[in-house]
């Protein structure tokens, strides 16, 4: 076996056995939404970030056993205010005929050497959750869409 195919072997069994059961526990539920690049659904607190693992992306590193991406996904194609546009929170995932997502990337370390730090790194990963979705609330952004999914007009 490649060390690119364990590693994203040993990330699905993390993820799966730890990372999702954690945070289905804290109120997460499975969502229908699938990503573009990613596939299968994610999680989600409500209707309008939702939360995916990316298993591949760095997985040929000799480190890529101690690390994942998350990514926290709009899969709506709205339009964000000017000062949610960057790195710190949201670029666009286009995905063609002029539709794109907004998502945002982060890099979860949930391994060091041979010390585990799974409990930091669900943390981690609830809190920027949270962070992501007051900042989206707090600008007015949960108003354009619509529980279907499509923009108001």
């Amino acid at each position: 076996m490649y060390l690119k195919d364990a590693n994203i072997l040993l990330r699905r069994a993390i993820i799966s056995a730890y990372f999702e059961p954690e945070l289905l526990k804290l109120g997460y539920k499975h969502s229908n939404i699938k990503h573009q690049n990613l596939g299968k659904g994610g999680i989600s607190k409500n209707d309008l970030l939702h939360l995916f693992f990316d298993f591949e992306t760095g997985s040929e590193y000799p480190d890529g056993d101690e690390w994942f991406i998350a990514e926290y996904l709009i899969p709506y194609n709205i339009t964000l205010p000017d000062t949610l546009k960057s790195p710190d929170y949201f670029a666009t995932l286009p995905l063609g005929g002029g539709i794109h997502h907004w998502r945002h990337r982060e890099l979860i370390r949930y391994r060091s050497g041979k010390m585990k730090k799974l409990d930091g790194a669900m943390n981690f990963i609830d809190q920027k959750y949270s962070e992501l979705l007051k900042t989206l609330q707090e600008n007015s952004v949960s108003k354009n869409v619509r529980t279907s999914g499509k923009k108001k007009n």
